[in-house]
């Protein structure tokens, strides 16, 4: 099991990287985007939060498009296809891109943090940066998890725009860019049931110190497994389709 895991993460490791054209914006943009809006918020207490906030955006991209897209590309793909007829565990290789999206977020959350300092003159303490850095990693997960639900469930071609579609208005909707009080009132009452508004709430408290709020670790919990779902049903259906 650990050779084969082993495997999957150099597979996904040089896959990734071999796609620079993916990889660097994914890595750059968030802290491009905190250069141009988020900075201006860097006075007074605030800035700190518009920091974890652009963090966590940085986050959720590298789950919507490295691994949203990637996947429905791989899927089509003769290499693909022909490691899906091989034995073995298929959540080894979902295991290996998580692995690999957490490094890919931390070099992406890394970029936001130095957008910060240098543009925004925002310097966070020690302990909140490794306690924001854990956040990120873990609210990674569902990110990732909903990236490769999104990539598993439509053709690569569709898997762009449905970023796109989906991953703005989340960001929007969760507060990533602008505090969820400033948010109008109806889109206030959508926003506390969206995953990206979890991720923030989580991100936020762990700049504060505070204890993770509960109900939004089991709402972004709930998102979690909705997506382990509809890609544990989106992959059955692509093997019924290939094998019979």
């Amino acid at each position: 099991m650990l050779s084969h895991l082993r495997a999957e993460l150099v597979l996904a490791a040089r896959i990734l990287m071999r796609q620079p054209g993916f990889w660097v914006p994914t890595i750059l943009f968030p802290a491009m985007l905190y250069s141009f809006f988020g900075a201006s918020m860097a006075e007074g207490p605030a800035g700190i939060y518009a920091l974890a906030s652009f963090a966590v955006y940085a986050v959720v991209g590298v789950g919507f498009y490295q691994f949203g897209v990637s996947v429905a590309q791989d899927r089509e793909t003769p290499f693909v296809l022909w490691q899906r007829s091989l034995p073995g565990a298929q959540w080894v290789g979902w295991a290996a891109r998580i692995v690999v999206a957490m490094v890919v977020v931390l070099a992406a959350v890394g970029m936001v943090l130095l957008a910060g300092r240098w543009i925004g003159g925002v310097i966070p303490g020690r302990g909140e940066t490794m306690r924001l850095l854990v956040a990120c990693a873990l609210v990674s997960v569902p990110s990732v998890l909903m990236g490769i639900a999104l990539g598993s469930a439509v053709s690569a071609r569709a898997a762009v725009p449905l970023s796109n579609l989906l991953f703005l208005p989340l960001a929007y909707l969760g507060g990533l860019w602008m505090p969820p009080a400033l948010l109008p009132d109806s889109v206030a009452a959508i926003s506390v049931w969206t995953p990206t508004r979890a991720m923030g709430e989580i991100a936020w408290a762990a700049i504060d110190g505070r204890a993770m709020p509960g109900r939004y670790l089991a709402l972004l919990a709930g998102w979690t497994l909705l997506a382990i779902a509809l890609t544990a049903l989106a992959q059955a259906r692509h093997r019924r389709a290939m094998f019979g």
